[in-house]
């Protein structure tokens, strides 16, 4: 568990601090795949782009880094959040999670990432106005 922790902590500042001096300002992007069966994250940084990819798919990390849940929606409320299983696969370009059930038709799904996620951009290290932790970056996307 341990080990974990530390993993998680040194990827998330590894890719945070990767990120500020990245030169990417494009936000992060979450969609579906032009089949809606997998969730697509593109636009990451390149360097933590790299490291990630020097990961096994299977490593726990991404299952910290990279979320994908089942929210009730307005029309079922009957439904509850839950953690979805399932694959990731690292790309040149992009993280892909594929569930390991098909995402259902008309329903609402959270994508909760702290990829790219930074503590400050350089005018804000500057400015000595780093935030204390990171924010994720949270999409909501209906199959």
């Amino acid at each position: 568990m341990l080990k974990n922790i530390n993993r998680l902590s040194l990827a998330l500042m590894t890719t945070s601090f990767l990120g500020c001096a990245s030169s990417n300002s494009k936000p992060l992007s979450i969609a579906f795949s032009k089949d809606s069966s997998a969730v697509v994250i593109s636009d990451i940084d390149r360097p933590g782009l790299l490291r990630l990819r020097q990961l096994k798919p299977q490593d726990s990390i991404f299952k910290e880094l990279i979320a994908v849940l089942q929210t009730p929606s307005e029309n079922d409320s009957t439904i509850r959040e839950e953690l979805i299983p399932g694959d990731y696969a690292v790309s040149d370009t992009a993280i892909t999670f594929t569930p390991d059930q098909p995402f259902a038709k008309g329903r609402e799904y959270l994508v909760i990432s702290h990829i790219n996620t930074k503590f400050g951009d350089a005018k804000q290290i500057a400015k000595g106005q780093l935030s204390l932790g990171v924010k994720p970056t949270q999409k909501s996307l209906i199959r």
